[in-house]
């Protein structure tokens, strides 16, 4: 199964968009589930930071952080590859901030209603996972 597969697989099954980008990278075990599970909808649905970008920081991280303290370098080569894919995730969607993608607020029952009535998770969740999931995949 492709990686945009299972993201969208973890999404449907209830994962958070954080979650969905990080376990088919990381794989699927409690601690990675745990590691990614406050960061879904803009960070505890506070809608700042998109839940698939913060996925896929945790993905770069995983792939090329320091297997120890960091160094001054290994921090800036990691941080210069978080800003490419936060400026790359930019450009595909507009925003990476999760209250500009969704448009409403998440946590009032009208925001909820209309997240519902108009299926974003759908069409606007699913796109940030997949935009995502290939850009880090690039």
């Amino acid at each position: 199964m492709s990686k945009h597969d299972k993201a969208l697989e973890y999404f449907r099954q209830g994962y958070n968009c954080s979650q969905a980008v990080f376990l088919p990278f990381a794989g699927e075990n409690p601690t990675n589930t745990r590691i990614a599970s406050g960061f879904g909808g803009g960070m505890a649905r506070m809608q700042k930071t998109c839940g698939a970008v913060t996925g896929g920081i945790l993905v770069l991280g995983l792939w090329h952080g320091a297997p120890g303290c960091p160094t001054e370098e290994s921090k800036q080569k990691l941080y210069s590859m978080i800003r490419d894919f936060n400026d790359q995730f930019i450009k595909v969607l507009g925003s990476d901030q999760c209250i500009d993608l969704l448009g409403v607020d998440m946590n009032s029952e009208e925001g909820k209603k209309i997240i519902k009535e108009r299926a974003l998770h759908t069409s606007i969740c699913e796109k940030c996972i997949m935009a995502a999931v290939t850009l880090l995949e690039k």
